[in-house]
């Protein structure tokens, strides 16, 4: 055997860099206190909107319903479904609302919520790419899944992955970088 055929026959072994390693080379995944930081922004955020909104609702609620809880309500149905159509709408527009303010920042250019952008972190594909609009839909809402877990294990997964995710990161196959 010559040593050329044994070259052709056993080439050396190499090691190409993955995606996930190209991505952590450019960029730096976002620590988990950040992401924390980010979220508590983004909530009080939130919570200080749709607060004003369910203050409007209310107003509007007890100036149009005035006269329908001259009753007592035990005896005046349309009083307590007006209560429940508030209470509905209400809810209805918060998780639309949370929704959009998720999906539309996190799949535009800044890449991110308000509270993301507040601490230079942004939400990428695995390949650190920006994100589809359906993709960030994806997140948000399996946020929700992981919201459902208790002792917040979902989000305490960041603290142990090598690429910090959480578990609707995992789910949605983002990730969190350092801008």
């Amino acid at each position: 055997m010559t040593k050329n055929n044994y070259i052709m026959e056993n080439p050396p072994a190499v090691n190409y860099p993955s995606f996930a390693d190209e991505v952590k080379a450019q960029n730096e995944y976002a620590d988990f206190g950040s992401r924390i930081v980010a979220y508590l922004i983004d909530g009080l955020l939130i919570s200080f909107i749709f607060g004003f909104i369910l203050i409007a609702l209310i107003f509007v609620g007890a100036v149009s319903t005035t006269s329908l809880f001259s009753n007592d309500l035990e005896d005046n149905p349309v009083a307590i479904f007006a209560i429940l159509g508030a209470v509905f709408t209400f809810i209805s527009l918060a998780l639309v609302g949370t929704w959009l303010y998720n999906a539309i920042l996190n799949s535009s250019e800044k890449q991110g919520t308000l509270g993301k952008q507040a601490m230079n972190i942004k939400v990428t594909d695995l390949q650190g790419n920006k994100i589809s609009f359906s993709r960030a839909t994806g997140r948000y809402f399996s946020t929700l899944i992981t919201g459902m877990i208790p002792f917040f294990i979902g989000y305490l997964l960041a603290l142990f992955t090598d690429k910090k995710q959480t578990l609707h990161d995992m789910i949605a196959s983002t990730i969190v970088l350092k801008k």
